[in-house]
């Protein structure tokens, strides 16, 4: 299953990046993270259902410091899964 979130509120700022990477490598997750322009965080991930469940349970929660204010989530088709590796953060330095 190919999911893709973005995640709305204080998101910016207060390690919400690192906080979905870990907590998608934790559960062997395929993907990645980043800020948007909009001073969003969006996320595409692939994995099984059960783990990705878990992932939108930390997503709504998000990291100390956060404000989750809403989740907006999309079904992707498979496809959209073939190349993706380990989960990284995009934009990171």
């Amino acid at each position: 299953m190919v999911l893709h979130f973005l995640i709305q509120g204080r998101v910016q700022g207060v390690g919400f990046r690192w906080f979905v990477h870990r907590e998608a490598s934790e559960l062997e997750l395929r993907g990645w993270v980043r800020n948007t322009e909009d001073g969003d965080v969006e996320v595409v991930a692939s994995g099984a259902t059960d783990d990705l469940g878990e992932l939108r349970a930390s997503l709504r929660r998000g990291p100390r410091g956060s404000r989750v204010d809403r989740v907006i989530e999309q079904h992707l088709d498979e496809k959209e899964a073939e190349g993706l590796e380990s989960f990284t953060i995009e934009g990171a330095w």
